[in-house]
């Protein structure tokens, strides 16, 4: 899957392994640089070879801390296009402040779309991400977006256990169109969460929609933060009677705290995640299995730098 000499990848230091398995699927190493910050905590950055006329990709999730890393970025950007890159594409696996896609309460910011502002402004020709929180901030940037999903990475893990007595539980209306393609993928009912917000990290479950009794649930979601959710919506299947032996997955491990304390619970077999957070604790929490997106971000470079389809990467 070699692209050519012209085409430059730059990783910053939020998922350098992540950046490093991409290249190597690509059959090429990263480019050279560094990052460093300044005694006051000001980020520098530093090319170490020429990208004059380069087609250059930068793969950084802004994951925590998301101020530094999103700031990594944005630098970045602007030294390659400071040094006549040819153009600049963003590829973020995981795009931080995507919860923050519109005002829940009167005065309060979009901070999304600023994000995709920003990204902009530093002069992304184009931005490659995973999985969005809400499909609709692709409308936030002013540049094309390539939204991949991890779905069929997560579907074909799955499909290879035995899923016979399973369905695919949607932990809110937003997901629903997700949960479906999933269900559909892997030929099995739906049922679907409905929940109300109680703050801005926890919900409630109120209502299940769909039959659930006698199954085991594989809920799916865009990410894992404080597990809140996941675990109050299997409580909620049990009381319905659903089987324990549950499968939570998810494309992003956002995981903070309480979240592996929550997920470590009788009811949940285990935890399919992907590599566009690091994490780096699957010893103590041998539940959670990482998937890489590497070859699917690869096949997305490769195919961009090309003018190829993206997507045709991804299933119906």
């Amino acid at each position: 899957m070699r692209v050519g000499d012209d085409v430059k990848l730059f990783s910053g230091t939020a998922t350098p392994e992540l950046a490093r398995s991409v290249a190597d699927h690509l059959g090429m190493e990263l480019s050279h640089g560094s990052v460093s910050t300044f005694p006051d905590g000001e980020t520098r950055i530093g090319i170490d070879e020429s990208v004059r006329g380069a087609d250059c990709y930068i793969i950084q999730s802004t994951s925590a801390p998301v101020n530094h890393n999103l700031m990594e970025v944005l630098v970045l950007a602007d030294a390659l296009i400071r040094a006549s890159a040819w153009r600049v594409n963003f590829v973020i696996p995981y795009f931080g402040y995507a919860r923050q896609d519109k005002k829940v309460s009167a005065r309060e910011p979009i901070t999304a779309k600023l994000v995709a502002n920003l990204m902009a402004t530093a002069g992304a020709h184009r931005v490659i991400t995973v999985d969005l929180h809400a499909g609709q901030i692709q409308g936030f940037f002013d540049v094309p977006v390539d939204h991949l999903t991890a779905l069929d990475i997560l579907g074909d893990h799955l499909a290879e256990g035995d899923i016979s007595d399973s369905v695919v539980v949607s932990p809110d209306v937003g997901r629903a169109t997700e949960a479906r393609r999933l269900a559909n993928y892997l030929d099995l009912p739906l049922a679907m969460l409905y929940k109300r917000r109680t703050s801005p990290t926890e919900t409630e479950v109120t209502h299940v929609i769909g039959d659930v009794a006698g199954l085991r649930p594989i809920m799916v979601d865009d990410m894992i933060s404080t597990a809140g959710t996941m675990r109050r919506g299997i409580d909620a299947l049990l009381r319905l009677g659903a089987r324990p032996g549950a499968t939570v997955a998810a494309t992003h491990p956002v995981f903070t705290p309480p979240a592996l304390e929550r997920l470590d619970h009788e009811a949940i077999d285990r935890v399919i995640v992907t590599d566009t957070v690091p994490f780096e604790d699957g010893d103590a929490h041998p539940f959670v299995h990482v998937l890489s997106v590497a070859p699917l971000l690869a096949k997305a470079i490769r195919n961009v730098h090309d003018n190829a389809s993206v997507s045709s990467l991804f299933s119906g």
